[in-house]
């Protein structure tokens, strides 16, 4: 059964009893003496001997229990603090916080502003100025702009992850500072690998395409850039169209940054360092790869387009280990068509995730699977075919599941994702067989999963979960979450569950046809009894 519910931790226990004393003592005399006093570096309590993770467990504590108040942050911003997260209370993020944050927490590496649009440009400044040791930052949402990022270029020069998504401030222009310092005259954040910028408003000319582009040029450690124009971007200096883009003033041209990576038209190939590259359109699979030969992880949209899917380009990834196929065509692909490249990446690939791809072959799935053994994540959401004859002949549906159609399973798979879309047409029951069958099978074989989904599967599940936990060798003893969310499954299966040996902590059972209120209620009623740490969920 799911395991019994634990003692708490000694350092749980300690952490829920500061923060349930923290208002009636020390907040209370805090705001009562101190609070609009800021002259002082920090106040002495017994948070004071609290590790840094520690203190940031007390904040996170109490802005989910809604106790967490401006004078208990003031008391919570402490010297020895290494990261400071204040995404879960961006409403008492104010200006007089971020002043607190650059006088006492001069030790941070990582700070999460996520939200904190409070924050004025003068403090997020300041920040940047006053806490150079940072190597992870996160801006997004607030009113970063291109002061903010001139003052992080030139100051956080160990700056290795920066988030500046949806920041509605800042301008291609501001992009730029991330990679040069106009006053110095010389390229700044020499470490950074990891920028986000997603949501930020493009620009009519096609600045923000070029202002991409320097940014891949001028930092020269730069393994991920997520902005949607990246692939427009790599297109432009692949095909060396670097005399059409208009240079910024103060800024070095295309140029001279590309000649600075010793390349040139007609002479050695431009080749940058990128780790993983998204929303690439199939046509430019071969560009992006010819650019970025180091790609270890891809997101790709496919085309309409006949034959194996992302055409025999992205046969030629060696290093490609994490892959995101989605359809992007009216038609859909046809799921067989992926099957060439997992049987040349497959023993590479780590995760792997297919959207919108129609299930015409019923034994396509358990094929795929069967072409990469080392996946440690895998989940798609499959389609019906839209030519098929509901009223075909049926066939009967065996009383236990042959468990060996992947006799060698998938020993690293850790979470596996099945959703079944069927509002553009319907399932055959030889679907249904093959599914289920693929399943049983999958299930009894991967020892290590964690996390299940079975989202909106027409068929019915019982037999599988009979078949799979009656099987030797006790599969499933690592499952952790499991969804069966609008899936044909009843609470025979729910009852094997709850008896068989795992650590199972989640279970969703929403929309479930078969599963009625008596039956959640009994549910519910055995894990209080027996004292389970598993939550369930039904409506």
């Amino acid at each position: 059964m799911p395991r019994r519910k634990e003692v708490p931790a000694l350092s749980s226990l300690c952490l829920q009893s500061l923060a349930q004393h923290m208002q009636s003592i020390w907040v209370k005399d805090y705001s009562e003496n101190y609070l609009d006093e800021y002259q002082f570096r920090f106040v002495m309590g017994p948070f004071n001997d609290l590790a840094g993770s520690l203190v940031q467990d007390l904040i996170r504590l109490l802005a989910e229990s809604r106790r967490l108040t401006r004078a208990a942050l003031h008391l919570l911003l402490l010297p020895h603090l290494r990261e400071l997260s204040l995404q879960p209370c961006p409403s008492l993020t104010s200006n007089a916080i971020g002043q607190l944050v650059t006088l006492r927490c001069k030790n941070l590496s990582s700070l999460d502003l996520h939200g904190c649009s409070r924050l004025s440009v003068d403090v997020l400044v300041d920040l940047a100025e006053g806490l150079p040791q940072l190597s992870r930052l996160g801006l997004a949402e607030t009113q970063a702009n291109v002061q903010v990022l001139s003052a992080v270029g030139s100051c956080c020069q160990r700056l290795q992850e920066l988030d500046v998504s949806h920041c509605k401030k800042v301008s291609p222009r501001a992009l730029r500072y991330l990679g040069y310092d106009p006053l110095a005259q010389s390229l700044c954040c020499p470490m950074l690998r990891i920028l986000l910028a997603r949501g930020l408003e493009p620009s009519g000319d096609g600045g923000m395409v070029a202002a991409l582009a320097f940014l891949l040029l001028a930092l020269p450690r730069l393994e991920f850039l997520a902005h949607s124009a990246v692939p427009d971007a790599l297109h432009l200096l692949h095909g060396w169209q670097l005399h059409s883009t208009g240079d910024a003033e103060g800024f070095p041209s295309l140029e001279e940054l590309t000649q600075g990576r010793g390349a040139a038209p007609g002479g050695p190939q431009l080749t940058l360092p990128l780790r993983r590259v998204e929303e690439v359109e199939e046509p430019a699979l071969a560009t992006i790869h010819a650019i970025c030969p180091q790609v270890e992880e891809a997101g790709v949209w496919l085309g309409d387009n006949p034959g194996p899917a992302g055409g025999w380009e992205l046969l030629c990834w060696g290093h490609l280990a994490r892959l995101t196929l989605g359809c992007a065509g009216r038609e859909g692909r046809v799921l067989a068509e992926v099957l060439p490249l997992a049987q040349s990446l497959g023993p590479r690939l780590q995760t792997l995730a297919l959207h919108g791809f129609c299930c015409r072959d019923e034994l396509s799935l358990a094929a795929l699977l069967a072409s990469c053994p080392n996946l440690q994540a895998f989940s798609t959401e499959l389609h019906p075919p839209t030519d098929t004859d509901p009223d075909g002949e049926i066939p009967d549906e065996p009383s236990r599941w042959d468990t060996n159609l992947l006799p060698r399973g998938l020993p690293q798979l850790q979470s596996f994702s099945l959703t079944l879309v069927s509002t553009t047409g319907t399932f055959l029951a030889r679907h249904g067989l093959a599914l289920r069958a693929t399943l049983a099978s999958l299930l009894c074989h991967a020892p290590r999963l964690r996390t299940l989904r079975l989202l909106s599967v027409p068929f019915p599940l019982d037999s599988v979960f009979e078949t799979v936990l009656a099987a030797p060798g006790s599969p499933l003893l690592e499952l952790q979450e499991l969804s069966l969310a609008e899936s044909w499954v009843s609470s025979r299966t729910v009852w094997l569950l709850l008896a068989s040996d795992s650590c199972l902590r989640r279970l969703d059972l929403s929309h479930c046809r078969d599963i009625h209120r008596r039956d959640y209620d009994s549910f519910l009623q055995a894990v209080r009894k027996q004292r389970l740490d598993l939550d369930i969920t039904w409506e």
